[in-house]
């Protein structure tokens, strides 16, 4: 049977794993060879933050209908919020080394005013972070640093030593995260090709029909990837975000239609997925400077 566990304390996440602990109520360094206790399905909805090293791939993970990316030597995250639902491998033993740390923690510091920016927490429908051995050994040594200020008895400089250390290893995170667009871009043009190639067969479908004005996350869930580890990837690449790089394509497609045809302004908005003309007249016009009939009218003189 399936087990289902609201994670609102740091706490209960021990309690799952049957390990001793946390020394501090609002974040605990953990690692699962300690486990005495392992179901081999449950699903969490996470209240606290969560970033672990995977040691061992010993299972499957899933947030919504997506499998995690993740595989030996990845970092993987969750944020309050977040739903996933856990699958173990008969006769394997989950190996896995991070930490839990609850939003209380961190409000009122540069950390909770920041913790937006960290994206990569988004990303746990599909992309896990892929460390080299120098970079794990970094992860590993703030996880240590956190592990020895645990130890200490808790004074008035605890919180903010925890939440500090907790940023430089987010920090690291995103170095790591940023490093690992540069060392993929071979994967990431056959997405961004995946993604022209898509743009075109939605246009020259019935899709702006049916569906309506493309979004990105109808194009990100057709490479298998999150909205925003989409748009960043897209963004890296040329530079413009994914739903300028639909409007673009977007635009162009209109005044394909306004000058090779002659159809009606209210005819290529419904076409291309727009509910009014009047959007359609109002988008093109802040993109081109003129409206549709005025940039027809302009080709013809």
């Amino acid at each position: 049977m399936e087990d289902f566990v609201k994670l609102d304390t740091v706490e209960q996440y021990y309690k799952l794993f049957g390990m001793v602990g946390p020394t501090h109520p609002l974040v605990g360094v953990i690692d699962l060879k300690e486990a005495t206790r392992m179901p081999s399905h449950f699903t969490v909805n996470y209240g606290v933050y969560a970033l672990y090293l995977k040691d061992t791939k010993c299972g499957n993970i899933r947030y919504g209908r997506q499998t995690y990316d993740y595989d030996e030597g990845t970092v993987v995250s969750f944020a309050p919020g977040q739903i996933a639902t856990v699958e173990m491998q008969e006769g394997v033993m989950p190996s896995a080394r991070g930490i839990l740390f609850h939003p209380d923690l961190i409000r009122g510091t540069s950390l909770g005013q920041d913790i937006r920016k960290y994206s990569f927490f988004a990303y746990s429908s599909s992309e896990a972070l892929h460390l080299s051995d120098d970079e794990k050994d970094i992860f590993l040594d703030c996880l240590a640093k956190l592990k020895a200020e645990l130890q200490r008895p808790i004074d008035k400089y605890t919180r903010k030593l925890l939440a500090r250390t907790i940023e430089l290893l987010l920090d690291y995170c995103m170095r790591f995260y940023d490093r690992q667009f540069t060392t993929r871009t071979s994967a990431n043009k056959d997405v961004l090709t995946r993604f022209e190639n898509l743009l075109d067969e939605y246009f020259a479908s019935d899709s702006p029909l049916q569906r309506g004005l493309p979004t990105v996350k109808y194009f990100a869930d057709k490479v298998c990837l999150s909205p925003n580890y989409f748009g960043d990837l897209i963004k890296k690449e040329t530079g413009k975000t994914a739903q300028e790089y639909i409007q673009a394509r977007l635009i162009s497609q209109a005044k394909d239609l306004i000058l090779s045809t002659n159809k009606t302004v209210s005819e290529i908005a419904y076409e291309l997925g727009f509910q009014y003309s009047q959007h359609f007249n109002r988008v093109f016009k802040r993109d081109v400077g003129c409206t549709p009939g005025e940039y027809r009218k302009a080709s013809l003189s």
